[in-house]
């Protein structure tokens, strides 16, 4: 097993279980309404043109274009109305030349019409006679057939997250079940003699499990099944049994472990000893989170993460989070949503560690967002609660300055 603290960069973590890990995507079918949120397990092809008919973009009135050429206000193009098509019907209109049938938006048009005339730019001349005050050029203010989709063609990627208009778009298509990737599963195992159930009040020295539940609201939000496993007390045969359940029923396995010396010592050996290769990365030049585990047991990842709840947020992030998209066929991962600010204070960091500092986006001044660190030990939960987001210091620099812009990657 390596020596403990021969730390790699948060990236370098991540690639050296990366390059180990054989991400196998495994399909199943999602109906179209539970889709938001999972990822193609292969491509989305269309079956038909959309629209599969031309489609007016306005209310107003179907014309021959030929008809309208060289109307003005002053001098409009007089057509005959011929009837209308009503919405959701067949055109029982055909138009002659000088012409004209009432139209509505997404309705179809007359036969014979190749544009739309808009309702604000006609006026009625009786009761069988429309003014043209503009005229319109062929295909104005019309979808044509396949203008949106053409039969054949791909509509969405395999590896594609499925968004809101991803749903609305396949449903137009008449697709109602697509083949996602299957949610990875992933085991939690919070250890720790001190730990007792949020329902309890905690005696002296104890404290509430917040890892359990934060971890598995992580998981659940990045695209996973959460396993929160019972409480587990510092013992080596005790938290083995326990991680060899959690890795037997699940596709990762996620070690909180407590933040004493002989804490990590006891998950890095419970890890290394689950299955080949074992622990491959041994702390991380991460504050906070410098003692993280990373091994690999028979191709399933496991992570012995800090009992702290920042530091385990944090450590989540950065390497359970792109974990969890490669199993689900997301590579490489999305980055995650940040915005630009400016910071509000000074900001002390050490050369040669990544820092991850908490901030709270604070108002806008000078048309720019502003971010306002959020100090706290690791073991503050609610520094997390009233931040929005964090701010990476890289290890080349010893800090950040006021006034600095920065990028917030948001929570």
């Amino acid at each position: 097993m390596p020596e403990f603290f021969n730390v790699l960069p948060p990236d370098d973590a991540f690639e050296s279980l990366r390059e180990r890990l054989t991400a196998r995507v495994q399909a199943e079918a999602v109906p179209v309404s539970e889709a938001l949120g999972r990822v193609t397990a292969c491509e989305i092809v269309s079956a038909e043109d959309l629209p599969s008919f031309p489609r007016s973009t306005m209310d107003g009135y179907s014309v021959r274009a030929a008809d309208t050429f060289g109307a003005t206000e002053s001098l409009p193009a007089y057509l005959e109305l011929a009837g209308e098509v009503p919405m959701g019907q067949p055109p029982a209109v055909s138009l002659r030349p000088g012409q004209a049938a009432r139209a509505f938006t997404g309705g179809m048009l007359a036969e014979g019409a190749d544009a739309v005339v808009m309702e604000e730019n006609t006026q009625r001349a009786g009761e069988t006679t429309l003014e043209a005050l503009r005229p319109v050029a062929p295909g104005e203010n019309v979808l044509q057939v396949g203008e949106d989709v053409r039969s054949g063609e791909v509509v969405l990627p395999s590896g594609h997250l499925v968004r809101p208009q991803d749903v609305g778009a396949l449903t137009a298509l008449g697709i109602t079940q697509v083949q996602a990737a299957r949610r990875p599963v992933v085991s939690i195992v919070s250890t720790g003699d001190e730990l007792v159930a949020p329902g309890e009040t905690p005696g002296p020295g104890r404290v509430r499990d917040v890892n359990s539940y934060t971890i598995s609201a992580l998981v659940e939000k990045h695209g996973g099944i959460p396993i929160p496993l019972p409480l587990v007390k510092d013992d080596y045969d005790a938290q083995r049994d326990a991680a060899l359940r959690g890795i037997e029923q699940a596709d990762v396995l996620v070690f909180s472990a407590g933040s004493s010396i002989s804490s990590r010592d006891l998950t890095a050996s419970v890890l290394d000893g689950l299955g080949s290769p074992g622990v491959i990365v041994h702390g991380v030049s991460l504050k906070p989170g410098k003692p993280t585990i990373v091994a690999l047991v028979d191709g399933k990842p496991a992570f012995g993460l800090p009992g702290n709840p920042v530091s385990a947020m944090v450590v989540f992030d950065l390497l359970v989070r792109p974990t969890l998209c490669l199993l689900r066929g997301l590579d490489p991962p999305p980055r995650p949503a940040a915005v630009s600010a400016r910071l509000t204070r000074d900001v002390a960091s050490a050369a040669g560690r990544e820092d991850h500092v908490q901030v709270r986006l604070d108002g806008v001044r000078g048309g720019v967002p502003t971010a306002h660190p959020v100090f706290g030990k690791s073991n503050l939960i609610y520094s997390l609660v009233r931040a929005d987001g964090t701010v990476r210091i890289p290890p080349d620099r010893t800090g950040l300055y006021a006034g600095q812009d920065v990028e917030v990657r948001l929570f």
